[in-house]
């Protein structure tokens, strides 16, 4: 599974629209990136830029965009209503799939000492990437802005965490850069059936983390409670990570109440839809569906869509574009428009739609592209998409037994059963494609060229990597089909018996995969020369075999025996 991280770069320049343009074409240099979108604003002369993709093609192609903007920007001369201290203001990255933030953070902290060293522009590491607690705070690092960085970065206490801690004519003109690592923030706007405003902020302040002040008497007019500092006294809202407020929405008739989740590894989606409609309700105002603005992660709809079925009792290891569905219509995301999750999700938008994928065929594409005279896709392909086959029928015994009347008590033992049967056959299924890729870059080793003995060193080299990569994809097709009876027994053993012949044609396909997946690894074996990991490949592959082989005997007896009554 591909790592991917988002930038979110905000650039000191929002009105010269040629230099945005320069900016955002070094970024886009970087051949993988997905550029998201670009947001400038003239009172703020900022732009906000979002652009995905792995975390090394992010790093390059954030450093490409900070270089350009200090060449483009002159912060001596800059204004604007935001505040700011450098071209490159912030630059923040965030863990979008596949990917901790632990490593998200090393990547910032990578991206930092680059910028720092290569570009001798003073960087301050901030949120997660901070290495001192006071500088976690981006507003604090940022305190007194552009004017006042040139005393502040000659001090002890801010020094830059990369870069120069001396004012010259580099610095003059690119200012400060903060770099960081940050959860996912996302705007999320929620319908309410009524038209007010002010009934609006009432429960966006209930919900908001801020919340809202402490008054003497009447909660709207009455004055306002202060502590010993003078500073207002607050009354918390219930939900932490959360702004909010209330607006009217002339387009579509009806008030909104707009919310930024900053963290929504603190408080997802779904957590901020549900506690606004008990605070709406408890205002006599109904939530009658909400709205998405920017993109969401993949996970975060899934956790949605989870989190409504368990509410209705229902089994999770479903496909993911149910989920999803179950997620949009809880949410009430298609109450003002169309939701297309293609273009609402990150991985969705990024998907390269150019690669021809053999798990994207029809059932009759791809048996005929496996008829074909192309050697690939072959037998460690077709092993790979058996065992999926096994795993979904297994998952699908799950998925019937949680809904099986008279049954209902168990549908979460059942619903663990088909996630656990969905984790199988969703990752034996894209092995199918990386069987055939293995096959593939075998072949495009042996046609490198061999002229010199820097060449057929190479040759030598690339030849045994991908070698060694063609054991290790059946290898792994055999452990994830062995594993997968698991659920194949447990569902003979306790699942619905109307489906228990499935769960045995289940272990057969799962059988199959194993052994016909350790064919590949023999044939793929042959002749490779580190005897040390063959000799483990090829014990671990054989020990495999025969545990699948029992495995499946057992099962298919359990089967019988059921059957027979």
């Amino acid at each position: 599974m591909k790592k991917i991280i988002e930038c979110v770069p905000n650039f000191s320049e929002g009105r010269d629209m040629s230099i945005i343009k320069e900016i955002t074409n070094a970024i886009e240099s970087v051949a993988d990136i997905s550029l998201l979108d670009v947001d400038p604003g003239k009172a703020t002369n900022r732009t906000v830029v979002t652009f995905v993709g792995t975390p090394d093609d992010v790093i390059e192609a954030a450093f490409r965009g900070i270089k350009r903007a200090a060449e483009l920007i002159d912060m001596s001369q800059h204004h604007g209503e935001h505040p700011r201290f450098g071209a490159t203001d912030v630059c923040p990255l965030v863990p979008v799939a596949n990917v901790t933030m632990e490593e998200t953070i090393e990547y910032a902290r990578k991206l930092g000492q680059r910028v720092g060293e290569e570009l001798g522009i003073p960087v301050f590491s901030y949120e997660f990437a901070a290495f001192k607690e006071e500088r976690r705070s981006l507003a604090t690092c940022r305190s007194g802005e552009y004017e006042a960085l040139k005393e502040r970065i000659t001090t002890e206490k801010w020094k830059p965490d990369f870069g120069p801690n001396e004012w010259n004519k580099r610095v003059a003109g690119s200012g400060a850069t903060a770099i960081g690592a940050r959860n996912f923030l996302v705007a999320y706007n929620i319908n309410l059936n009524t038209t007010s405003t002010r009934r609006a902020n009432a429960i966006a302040f209930d919900i908001r983390e801020a919340g809202r002040v402490k008054r003497e008497g009447n909660p709207i007019t009455g004055k306002i409670i202060t502590d010993e500092n003078g500073e207002p006294v607050r009354i918390p809202g219930s939900l932490k990570k959360t702004r909010a407020i209330g607006w009217y929405i002339e387009e579509y008739g009806v008030a909104q109440i707009s919310i930024n989740l900053t963290d929504i590894t603190v408080t997802p989606v779904h957590v901020a839809f549900d506690e606004t409609c008990k605070k709406a309700t408890e205002r006599g105002i109904r939530v009658t569906g909400s709205e998405l603005v920017g993109l969401i992660p993949l996970q975060a709809m899934l956790d949605a869509g989870k989190y409504f079925l368990r509410k209705q009792e229902r089994s999770t290891g479903i496909s993911d574009e149910e989920i999803i569905k179950i997620a949009i219509k809880s949410l009430g995301l298609d109450e003002l428009g169309p939701f297309d999750p293609k273009k609402k999700i990150i991985e969705y938008m990024i998907e390269d739609k150019s690669a021809k994928k053999l798990v994207d065929m029809t059932l009759t594409q791809f048996k005929d592209e496996t008829a074909s005279e192309s050697p690939a896709p072959g037998g460690g392909s077709i092993s790979a998409y058996v065992g999926a086959l096994g795993g979904a029928l297994a998952a699908m015994v799950a998925n019937l037994s949680a809904h099986k009347r008279g049954w209902d008590q168990r549908w979460e033992e059942f619903s663990d059963w088909a996630e656990k049967g969905k984790y199988y056959h969703t990752a034996l299924l894209n092995c199918v494609d990386e069987d055939t890729d293995a096959f593939n870059k075998i072949m495009a080793a042996f046609g490198l060229p061999k002229s010199s003995e820097q060449e057929k060193a190479e040759r030598k080299q690339a030849i045994h990597d991908a070698t060694k990569n063609a054991i290790e994809v059946p290898l792994k097709v055999m452990q994830l089909a062995h594993d997968s009876l698991e659920v194949m027994q447990a569902m003979a053993e306790v699942g619905n018996p109307n489906s228990v012949s499935d769960a045995g044609v289940g272990a057969l396909c799962a059988r199959t995969a194993v052994e016909g997946a350790f064919l590949n690894v023999k044939i793929n074996a042959a002749g490779f020369g580190d005897a040390e990991f063959l000799k483990d490949a090829l014990n671990k592959a054989e020990n495999l075999l025969k545990s699948a082989k029992e495995k499946e005997a057992a099962i298919l007896d359990i089967v019988n025996k059921k059957i027979e009554g």
